[in-house]
């Protein structure tokens, strides 16, 4: 399957987040605070949470150092292949994501300890970076 080609501007957002999982009748918990990037995301199945990274107290089943990509938008909802041009890559570079949608835009998130390969396979794909702590992350 040939990668769409897009060459779109990432920003590197400076949050570390985490990724809850509560009961799917959960109540919104109060140390959720909104601000930064944060989403709620409920099924049938389960209550996800994205929030800074810390907020949950122990206990609540947590994936944590996670951060977070922007993709410069907003972005048309008639464009193809957006997030194929990204995660593509990843994939093939055995980086592993979670992403985000929003009605403007679409949040690519990496694991922190992935972050460099992340950035370098994206530049190779033709993405540009942009962040206030890109001096902060070593290329390997």
């Amino acid at each position: 399957m040939d990668i769409p080609k897009h060459s779109l501007t990432l920003a590197l957002l400076p949050d570390r987040l985490m990724v809850c999982r509560l009961p799917a009748e959960a109540e919104i918990p109060d140390w959720v605070k909104f601000g930064g990037i944060s989403a709620l995301i409920r099924t049938n199945d389960e209550f996800s949470i994205l929030c800074e990274d810390g907020a949950a107290p122990e206990g609540i089943p947590a994936e944590r150092g996670w951060r977070a990509l922007k993709v410069s938008g907003p972005l048309q909802f008639s464009m193809v292949g957006v997030l194929a041009s990204l995660v593509m890559p990843l994939a093939q570079a055995g980086v592993s994501i979670f992403v985000i949608s929003t009605y403007d835009t679409d949040y690519l998130l990496v694991k922190e300890f992935a972050l460099p390969d992340a950035l370098l396979v994206l530049r190779q794909a033709g993405h540009s970076i942009v962040g206030q702590d890109l001096n902060e992350v070593k290329s390997r």
